[in-house]
């Protein structure tokens, strides 16, 4: 079950399961909460989650004008400034990814740690493994046909609006995120760089985003695609749990990241 909220850009839908510390959820791009159904239920055993759907996501309705990850950072800290008591624990995929890095640079009180899980800081162009995927990526594309169905299914804007949410997506992809390394380094909490070792971003990107913030790890998921979450469900709930839930272990020979930078802030 879920419910509406009134934010300043958009009503959102939302939905929460469990108790404890917050964490919220951020989907990837096209999809809804529903692609969350391999993780929610591992999460809530342990924390309060909250789910919001974005603009032009599921139960949310589209808004006028292009599609932004600023504007989707913005509205999800809205969202927390709303509904989430405290500080919460970041978990997104893809997009959601995106829009978890810009909330942890423009508003690190309301963050403890940060999951992006196969996530990019550059364009498409400059950050995928085959750029021309994006003039492939129409409204009748197969690779969308289950992410078109569940859109259809509760879109409060109809399935003929279906069309628009990817042109405005794809047009997005193509000049969007543009996140310099110089404000990357300005996420002071705790970030797993999480992705598949057959992603879509390629693996060169990933590396330079957990190269870019000082209290990240990396965790290169084998034998799975940008779908990893869906694709190796125990696998990657076992690394999300564990690293929200415990700090950093000394290492024997450390390099790039120092006891006092790995420790990073804010309670698990």
């Amino acid at each position: 079950m879920g419910d509406y909220v009134e934010l300043p850009g958009v009503r959102t839908w939302y939905e929460t399961d469990g108790a404890g510390v917050p964490l919220v959820l951020l989907h990837g791009g096209f999809c809804t909460n529903e692609t969350w159904g391999a993780q929610r239920a591992d999460f809530a055993a342990r924390f309060r989650v909250f789910l919001p759907e974005r603009r032009g996501h599921g139960h949310t309705p589209d808004v006028e004008g292009p599609l932004s990850y600023q504007d989707m950072a913005d509205d999800t800290i809205a969202f927390m400034e709303s509904l989430v008591d405290g500080p919460a624990h970041l978990v997104g995929w893809s997009d959601g990814g995106v829009v978890a890095l810009l909330v942890a640079i423009a508003r690190p009180d309301l963050v403890r740690k940060v999951v992006a899980m196969g996530a990019n800081f550059l364009p498409g162009p400059q950050s995928v493994v085959a750029p021309e995927m994006l003039d492939q990526m129409t409204p009748d594309a197969p690779d969308l046909a289950m992410v078109r169905q569940a859109y259809e299914a509760v879109s409060p804007d109809g399935a003929a609006h279906w069309p628009v949410v990817v042109g405005k997506l794809a047009d997005m992809y193509r000049t969007e995120p543009t996140i310099p390394t110089e404000d990357l380094a300005r996420i002071g909490r705790p970030t797993l760089v999480l992705v598949g070792d057959n992603d879509l971003v390629t693996l060169e990107h990933t590396i330079a985003l957990y190269r870019a913030i000082p209290a990240s790890e990396l965790a290169v998921v084998p034998g799975t695609s940008h779908a990893v979450p869906l694709e190796k469900p125990g696998e990657v709930n076992r690394l999300i749990l564990d690293f929200l839930a415990n700090d950093p272990v000394p290492t024997v020979f450390p390099t790039r990241r120092s006891a006092a930078t790995a420790a990073g802030t804010g309670p698990a």
